[in-house]
């Protein structure tokens, strides 16, 4: 097989906060389905959120076991505290430990953190490959000179719930928030880069998404104060948000790509005992949610094991 022939495989990642254990369940079976780290086995990574982080850190090398066990121990420190301000903390001291200090220089292969300029309100993707510029390719800095920790905290900055996140990006100081709000799944982000930055041929392309699956939004119990009533309210909206953000950058796709193969990952659960949400820190709870995307790649593996090779 040619270079020209090679299959151009592309993992995307959606956004969704704690849900993102059902992430980590899916790739645990991919990973140990092929048989090597997944930065070998995939030349574009995308993520948003919860999704740049599992992402960057594929990207970086880190096998899924690993951050699995970096999920367990952090998540529930970052999505416990009741202000955003202690959530925002909690993140940073989490995207510091795992990431340090390194740059878009450390990883492994192509990747694309997305993020959402709050004041021009438009995307902003953090990548790593000068052939991944759509234009001003003379003035390319691999992520904008930014850390990785730096990229995925505003990717992850789901405000009101965290704090919006400053960075100093070409000179400029711009104020960032999560990356749900403008693709919380970013495959078409990613077939952009392949098909119009790439040059790609649709028939080369073969991209597999995984969600974070879709759950009830847990009832209200015992809450009376009008505080809770509106605080839960707002939860519920901006997750609301994000998931249909989700299903409308898929439709976008099949109607834009239908020619591109694709995977898509990302089960409905309708039982009282899946209630959840993207604050979620019960790991009991993040466990169970974790084994279902297990259970999802299995009843999917044939069709992914054919679309990968």
């Amino acid at each position: 097989m040619t270079v020209e022939d090679k299959p151009f495989r592309i993992l995307t990642l959606d956004g969704g906060g704690a849900k993102g254990f059902y992430t980590l369940g899916v790739l645990h079976e991919l990973e140990a389905m092929l048989g090597k780290p997944l930065h070998q086995a995939f030349d574009l990574i995308f993520g948003t959120s919860t999704g740049a982080i599992i992402g960057t850190l594929l990207a970086v090398g880190t096998p899924v076991t690993e951050i699995h066990k970096l999920y367990r121990r952090h998540v529930p420190d970052v999505m416990r505290p009741k202000e955003k301000e202690r959530r925002s903390a909690a993140l940073k001291k989490l995207g510091d430990e795992i990431f340090k200090d390194q740059k878009f220089d450390a990883v492994k292969t192509g990747l694309g953190v997305v993020a959402t300029k709050w004041v021009m309100e438009t995307p902003i993707i953090f990548k790593s490959d000068p052939k991944q510029a759509h234009g001003r390719g003379a003035t390319f800095v691999q992520g904008f000179g930014c850390t990785l920790s730096d990229a995925v905290q505003a990717s992850c900055s789901a405000y009101p719930f965290f704090s919006r996140r400053q960075l100093k990006i070409d000179g400029d100081e711009l104020l960032l928030l999560d990356g749900g709000f403008c693709a919380n799944n970013p495959t078409l982000y990613a077939i952009a880069d392949a098909v119009r930055a790439y040059k790609l041929p649709h028939d080369r392309i073969k991209v597999l998404n995984v969600g974070v699956g879709d759950y009830p939004v847990p009832r209200l119990k015992r809450f009376t104060k009008a505080w809770f009533i509106s605080w839960a309210d707002e939860a519920e909206l901006i997750q609301k948000t994000f998931n249909i953000n989700a299903q409308s950058m898929e439709q976008l796709r099949c109607i834009l790509f239908p020619d591109i193969e694709t995977i898509r990952i990302s089960e409905a659960f309708t039982e009282p005992s899946m209630e959840t949400d993207l604050l979620e820190y019960n790991l009991a709870k993040l466990d169970l949610i974790h084994t279902r995307g297990r259970d999802s790649f299995g009843k999917m593996e044939a069709a992914i094991r054919k679309l990968l090779g």
